[in-house]
């Protein structure tokens, strides 16, 4: 596939930038020669080779994947600016109210 001008007058708008005119034909060569590389790239057998994150094999810690409260609610709920909208923690679990946003 090769690019003409009026290609890459189309590529300089989508990526919202300013390619002048006469320009426009060594932006086509350097995009035509990107294009090509990719091609090679394609060629290439990668059925063998694993995905990777990282040119060295790291193991990521983890940590169990558990829902808590921060073992201080009581100190969570001082933080409220208002506090008229704290539901006690016996009535609502610990939770204070915050004003409606979305209609």
């Amino acid at each position: 596939m090769s690019l003409d001008q009026a290609t890459v007058a189309r590529i300089a708008q989508l990526a919202r930038i300013r390619v002048a005119p006469e320009d426009r034909p060594k932006m086509a060569k350097e995009l035509q020669t990107i294009l090509d590389w990719v091609e090679q790239l394609k060629e290439l057998d990668t059925s063998k080779v694993e995905p990777m994150t990282s040119t060295v094999e790291v193991v990521m810690p983890q940590r169990a994947d558990e829902v808590t409260d921060g073992g201080y609610p009581n100190k969570i709920l001082a933080n409220a600016t208002d506090p008229v909208r704290v539901s006690s923690t016996e009535e609502l679990g610990g939770f204070f109210t915050v004003p409606k946003v979305v209609e």
